[in-house]
């Protein structure tokens, strides 16, 4: 049919015609198909004998049979193919891209790890476009590098250690979110059920922070907020960093650290926590969520009988 593969009929009708004297233009104005189709098949088909049509019909099913060949070989086998397409589903449903999740899923089942964009478009049996926009998302997301091989051509790599990149790709945005969260709790007050809900918030992206950055601190560091804790609780009254670092006889840096490492964080001070309370002091009070409104209150009224008895 127009437009699709030249048949055995469509190759007698160029022999007859290149016979009669008929030039490539008018052979694709009649068969319907573009002037190139018919210079290629011409030269590709030529012999000293000129074009023969039941010649180039034998040769032309032996190149679809090669290339079937090398499709079939190239193509992953079924449970293969259907792993690659049901775990891309999957990573599909954590918010990455169907199609950077199908390449990234392939090129993790490749042997080595690498593939080209040619490979890429064979396997997935989709568009050198789809793939190269599949390739560009996931190398933002550092999940991929490009890498030359021996003949020059461009590989799609994926590394060892890709889940370590790419997580710590994220720790800085949820670093940021933590810090963004505890500055919230000074604006809305540590009573509020605002800062009770921001308070869960900064500990939970905290939490998740440190894990993917595998940047805990150390015993040392530990050990000096801690220090710090036990001053403001021993002094019972706001302190600024100068304060602390006379009254541990410190560098005053280093009580400036410690101050940070708890801000940052906030489970080294639970059930406590220690907030800024103006003019660069900082003070110890309970974490918001430990205790209910009502628990406070009650407290209070608790602490009111006792100091009036």
């Amino acid at each position: 049919m127009p437009g699709g593969r030249l048949t055995h009929e469509d190759r007698r009708q160029i022999a007859i015609w290149l016979a009669e004297g008929l030039g490539y233009a008018e052979i694709a104005r009649r068969l319907g198909r573009p002037t190139s189709t018919i210079s290629r098949e011409v030269a590709r088909n030529s012999a000293p004998g000129g074009y023969l049509a039941d010649r180039a019909q034998q040769a032309a099913g032996q190149r679809a049979r090669r290339r079937r060949a090398l499709q079939a070989a190239e193509r992953p086998a079924e449970p293969v193919h259907g792993f690659v397409e049901r775990l891309a589903i999957l990573l599909a449903g954590t918010g990455l891209p169907r199609m950077p999740a199908r390449v990234f899923v392939c090129l993790l089942a490749s042997g080595s790890g690498s593939l080209t964009s040619a490979e890429l478009v064979r396997r997935l049996q989709v568009s050198p476009a789809s793939v190269s926009k599949a390739i560009g998302y996931l190398e933002a997301m550092e999940l991929v590098r490009r890498a030359q091989d021996s003949g020059r051509r461009e590989r799609y790599v994926i590394d060892d250690d890709v889940w370590l990149h790419a997580f710590r790709a994220d720790t800085g945005a949820h670093a940021e979110v933590a810090a963004a969260a505890r500055h919230g709790i000074e604006i809305f007050g540590t009573g509020s059920p605002v800062a009770a809900r921001l308070g869960e918030m900064a500990r939970f992206f905290t939490w998740i922070s440190e894990r993917m950055n595998d940047s805990g601190p150390t015993g040392a560091v530990v050990r000096d907020a801690l220090t710090v804790l036990a001053a403001l609780v021993h002094a019972a009254r706001p302190l600024t960093v100068d304060d602390l670092a006379t009254a541990l006889d410190w560098p005053v840096q280093r009580a400036a650290d410690a101050v940070d490492t708890i801000g940052r964080r906030p489970a080294l001070s639970d059930p406590l926590a220690v907030e800024r309370c103006g003019r660069g002091a900082y003070a110890v009070t309970p974490r918001p969520d430990r205790l209910s409104s009502a628990q406070r209150d009650g407290l209070s009224v608790v602490t009111g009988k006792l100091w009036s008895e």
